[in-house]
């Protein structure tokens, strides 16, 4: 299960902190780690089929206690139909061990869910059902005749009524008027007496339904519970909890599910089980990228947030781990470079790795520079955002009335902005439009995933300004401003294919930080009305 390395590893230093998942830059010894799985893949001609369909894959360089390291390798999920593999380490929990008791819950839940499927295709069900409809249909049918006969025999009594009858034909018209109601009431009556034998007929079937429904969903739910339960994990102190005690103090309090069947679980549980040194992890992708979660062919990943997150939080625990680099703060109490500025307004040159305005963590923020550097500033300063990772033009409102102003032309899309890029590939197109619509994805914060159904509107135009052997620089035209939304437009299949260099999100090859630049904003000046041109030339 522990694989040598066949390259040479002897001039490749060990590192001294374990990988921080959550963003990271692979370590060297992964980086021959996965070549070498890589070329295993390619050489599997069995799963080529399903490979291509993409899975993610982990790397882990171990090293053993005479000093010797090597490395782990694990997939996420299941494999060619598989939990077990003997290139990869064993899952933390195997559900389908015979052995086990999932085998025969999968079974006992398959024969509920069989029984469900019978029931609803029941013919004698969905006979009693057809037959309910075509009643109510032809209940609303007879009752709209009677209507409009109602309406008519009124109409026609209203007229006789004009003629001035003598108190007999009156007396009789009454009579008549009376005499249709009721006949009316009754028709109702009967129809109703008729459909509420059908409903009753449809509701014993849909009660037995429901219960049958809810007992599966109860029978599942405590299947699932006692599955987190057998996913006892271990961490560097020694310590075990099972994914209910690890969830507990989270959120969402409840596993998500396929916690715990993601390579990065597999690959630590398998370390510390054979007292193996973690040094260095990285995961990868390999194969297609989902139409919506975008991945990219051979590309490394962090960790995802919502499953993985607390698992490794815990398994971390004893090790020394990298700092988080979104922690770090190395622009406290940076001069933000002033590109233009008057009396009503500010633009600076927010660097790259610099948060717009302030996150969860404490560290310096655009929005807490400018206000140390204009405390006499009123209303919420900030006119819009950039990335954190994006560097660029940041435009700032020194007056409550000037910031409606200038929000009110980004919001009704005046504002014209242009924004330098470095693609991590060459491209055919020269000039184009995008249109993918973006929205969160909530299990990999902060990610952002393309859903024609959910996602909001997003367009960007684009033009090549440059090209060099195995990059394409770029100019991007927002016409919105989705979040990650030119650097889902650059990575995504459908968009151009190609990430932005350094995109450590998206499938882009590090770099130290990611090639994207706000350049220029074009806009009308709130106090002059003249349009205003500001520039900030890129630092790549």
């Amino acid at each position: 299960m522990i694989h040598p390395f066949r390259s040479d590893i002897s001039r490749l230093p060990l590192p001294r902190l374990f990988t921080y998942p959550f963003c990271y830059t692979p370590h060297p010894l992964c980086l021959a780690a996965a070549e070498e799985v890589k070329a295993y893949l390619a050489a599997r001609a069995d799963w080529q089929e399903e490979l291509a369909g993409g899975k993610m894959f982990g790397v882990l360089a171990v090293q053993q206690e005479d000093g010797r390291v090597g490395y782990l390798a694990a997939f996420s999920g299941i494999l060619a139909g598989k939990s077990r593999h003997a290139f990869f380490v064993p899952p933390v929990y195997d559900l389908q061990d015979p052995a086990g008791f999932f085998p025969r819950l999968e079974a006992s839940l398959g024969r509920l869910t069989a029984l469900i499927r019978s029931r609803e295709e029941d013919p004698a069900a969905r006979a009693r059902q057809a037959e309910e409809q075509r009643l109510r249909a032809e209940a609303e049918a007879s009752l709209a005749r009677a209507r409009e006969a109602l309406k008519e025999g009124k109409a026609r009594r209203d007229a006789l009524r004009l003629t001035a009858p003598g108190p007999a034909v009156l007396e009789a018209l009454v009579r008549e008027s009376q005499h249709a109601k009721a006949e009316f009431r009754r028709l109702r009556k009967q129809w109703e007496a008729r459909l509420a034998s059908a409903r009753q007929a449809c509701a014993r079937d849909e009660q037995a339904l429901a219960l049958l429904r809810a007992g599966r969903h109860r029978r599942s739910a405590a299947a699932q519970r006692r599955i987190f339960r057998h996913f006892r994990l271990r961490n560097a102190l020694g310590e075990t909890e099972d994914l209910c005690q690890i969830f507990a103090a989270t959120p969402q309090r409840v596993p998500p599910a396929g916690s715990g069947e993601c390579a990065a679980p597999k690959l630590l549980q398998y370390a510390f089980l054979h007292r193996l040194r973690p040094l260095a992890m990285a995961e990868f992708w390999w194969g297609r990228s989902p139409r919506d979660t975008l991945r990219r062919h051979g590309s490394y990943y962090p960790a995802c947030t919502e499953k993985c997150g607390p698992i490794l939080r815990f398994m971390l625990r004893g090790l020394p781990v990298e700092p988080d680099p979104l922690a770090e703060d190395p622009h406290r109490g940076a001069e933000l470079p002033v590109v233009y500025e008057d009396e009503w307004l500010v633009a600076v040159c927010k660097p790259a790795g610099l948060l717009s305005v302030p996150g969860k963590k404490a560290v310096s923020s655009a929005l807490a520079l400018l206000r140390g550097r204009y405390p006499g500033a009123t209303g919420p300063l900030l006119v819009h955002r950039l990335d954190m990772d994006t560097s660029g033009i940041l435009l700032a409102a020194k007056t409550k009335e000037v910031h409606q102003n200038l929000q009110a032309q980004f919001k009704n899309r005046t504002v014209e902005k242009a924004y330098v890029a470095l693609l991590d590939g060459e491209i055919a197109q020269d000039e184009g439009l995008i249109s993918l619509p973006l929205r969160l994805d909530p299990a990999d914060r902060p990610r952002r995933i393309v859903d024609p159904l959910h996602g909001k509107p997003a367009l960007t135009h684009f033009r090549v300004v440059g090209r060099s052997p195995g990059q394409t620089r770029v100019l991007f035209f927002p016409r919105t401003g989705r979040t990650h939304q030119l650097r889902v437009h650059a990575a995504h299949p459908d968009g151009l294919d190609t990430p932005i260099l350094g995109d450590r999100l998206y499938g882009g090859t590090p770099a130290g930080r990611l090639y994207l630049h706000a350049a220029s904003l074009r806009f009308r000046h709130p106090a002059s009305g003249q349009v205003l041109h500001i520039e900030c030339p890129p630092p790549f």
